[in-house]
């Protein structure tokens, strides 16, 4: 039961620095493209890979700079009493505190024994596995791990290419599953020239036990391969040997033939019912080739919903669906900042299991919009259309996203933004002005932590901006839109209720035809559009067609002061990297 504690990369490919202290369970890297989340999965795979010799190039160099060599750490716990031998390994035995993730030197009691395995590539190209602790350098002794050690620990790589774990090669899960061992040379030619099904007759008796496990495992997962799953020879090998021994189905199609998801889910299974033999699992992009459902059940293999924690899970996600069903202390978010990356868990504390609930594609983002109200997104979202059509660059592409508070107070959205300020994104707050934040220092604190606000103005909820401060024009516009959107009797009865019968939708559209409309009719339409049970523009889709198609052309006939806000929102949204 193998587990990485710590891990240490030094200038390896886009990162430079980066020490990671991981769970014990599932770790989900998140974060933004190109943030290095791949590349901590394969300086895992090539430090514990049990491989002899590996291709370096000058590429997986941090900045190309081949004079500052590449360095993986990876200090393992958890160990099989083989690699805690004092007499092979006790110079390189060290200590880990589980409980602070202190890592010492010396083992001693109330520490965990560690093992610390280091790969090393230097200008030469040539990399070399050794063993590492402090008093073994200072002393100048090096040794590295046996190589029947070496196998306990590579780790399995649940891949694009999953189906190399479906035949019985060199590594495969196949092999982890029990103690069988094949011994079929003379079998595998003559079925090589005889015929599949004859080998299959050999074969069968001799990994009964593993094509039962295959079998259990496919159907729990939902995979079809029949009622008993079959090792027959795979007709696209060209070799003679265990990697000819491929699993198929009952009526005989191989397992290899399976769409990309179901292979992934099957091997994941399978690696789950081998977590005995190898406790660490590697996966890129889980949710690839897998609908939600499907991605789900994948994750329950896994093992991200039990106590016991089956496998140590290193994976990547672009996938708000994998998020959701994680908890806040299996999502590590990978950030790099001035040459150091930082891997970063949100924890289940203040409200965090709720926000990656309600919120989980921000977690996938480089900037955060927190609104307080579907009103904001969509207004929001409307203005960077408007200005996207006029040539600037989407938000969204610049891999922003918003986040809906869901309304009520502003603190709710002050202390959500806070949120993701500490887990190191870029965070803007836009709230109304009507409601006072109640929280003493919430706002100073937020700003102090780097953080951004856009308030409209005291008192002021955004139909109130909109009503008082767009030229005549645009509120005409506004009208029309609310019209198509609730229907004018519903405007008139609001108008009514709010001015407590003074006025009519009819009558202020009469005094519009000599006076324009007055400050006081337009206080009123601001009142009546934010009526609180059936809003005029209550939704994402109408403020964001109201932004779009009303705001944004008539942004230059606005009152200053609103435009002034609007510039502030474009300000930060195309400031977004």
């Amino acid at each position: 039961m193998t587990r990485i504690r710590r891990l240490e990369i030094r200038n390896f490919r886009s990162i430079q620095t980066l020490d990671w202290t991981p769970s014990n369970g599932v770790n989900c890297l998140i974060g933004p493209g190109d943030s290095g989340k791949s590349t901590i999965l394969d300086a895992i795979n090539l430090c514990l890979g049990a491989r002899r010799s590996m291709s370096f190039a000058d590429t997986d160099f941090f900045g190309l700079d081949v004079t500052r060599p590449v360095v993986i750490a990876v200090t393992l716990g958890a160990l099989p009493d083989t690699l805690k031998n004092i007499d092979i390994y006790g110079e390189f035995l060290r200590g880990f505190d589980l409980g602070t993730g202190q890592l010492e030197d010396e083992p001693r009691a109330g520490f965990e024994t560690v093992l610390t395995l280091k790969l090393e590539v230097n200008a030469d190209l040539e990399p070399s596995w050794t063993l590492y602790s402090e008093r073994a350098a200072h002393q100048q002794l090096e040794r590295s791990l046996a190589w029947k050690d070496r196998n306990l620990l590579v780790p399995a790589r649940i891949g694009t290419y999953a189906h190399s774990n479906l035949s019985w090669a060199k590594g495969s899960v196949l092999n982890r599953l029990t103690e069988e061992q094949t011994d079929l040379g003379s079998e595998l030619v003559g079925a090589a020239r005889a015929a599949r099904a004859t080998f299959g007759v050999q074969a069968g008796p001799q990994l009964a036990q593993t094509l039962q496990m295959v079998t259990q495992t496919a159907t729990s997962l939902g995979v079809a391969v029949g009622a008993n799953a079959q090792a027959l020879l795979d007709a696209h090998s060209v070799s003679i040997g265990d990697s000819a021994i491929a699993l198929h189905s009952e009526a005989g199609i191989p397992l290899r033939s399976l769409g990309t998801g179901s292979g992934r889910l099957l091997v994941a299974g399978l690696q789950r019912a081998a977590a005995a033999a190898a406790t660490v699992a590697l996966v890129d992009e889980v949710e690839y080739g897998l609908e939600p459902h499907r991605l789900m059940r994948l994750l329950d293999s896994l093992g991200a919903k039990d106590a016991a924690e089956p496998l140590q899970v290193f994976m990547t996600t672009h996938s708000p669906v994998t998020l959701r069903e994680l908890a806040g202390n299996q999502l590590f978010v990978v950030r790099q900042r001035s040459g150091i990356h930082t891997a970063t868990s949100p924890g289940k504390d203040n409200g965090m299991q709720g926000t990656l609930r309600k919120a989980a594609e921000a977690f996938l983002s480089k900037s955060i919009i927190v609104c307080e109200g579907a009103s904001e997104v969509g207004f929001a979202r409307g203005m960077d259309q408007w200005w996207s059509q006029c040539g600037a660059t989407s938000f969204l592409a610049l891999g922003g996203s918003y986040v809906d508070a869901g309304g009520g107070s502003p603190d709710q959205c002050f202390t959500r933004g806070e949120i993701f300020l500490k887990l190191g994104y870029r965070v803007l707050v836009f709230v109304d002005g009507d409601k006072p934040v109640s929280t003493d220092g919430l706002i100073d604190r937020f700003v102090a932590s780097g953080g951004q606000y856009i308030m409209w103005r005291d008192g002021l909820a955004l139909e109130d901006e909109l009503f008082l401060h767009l030229s005549d024009d645009a509120v005409e516009a506004l009208l029309n839109k609310a019209d198509e959107m609730v229907g004018r009797e519903l405007m008139a009865e609001h108008i009514k209720s709010k001015s407590s019968g003074k006025v009519t939708l009819d009558s202020m559209e009469a005094e519009r035809l000599i006076d324009g409309y007055t400050p006081e009719n337009r206080r009123l339409l601001g009142l009546a559009a934010r009526n609180n049970k059936n809003g005029w523009f209550k939704s994402v889709s109408g403020f964001q067609e109201i932004a779009k198609d009303v705001v944004g052309p008539n942004i230059s006939q606005t009152e200053p002061g609103f435009k002034e806000i609007t510039d502030q929102l474009w300000r930060w949204m195309s400031a977004a990297t």
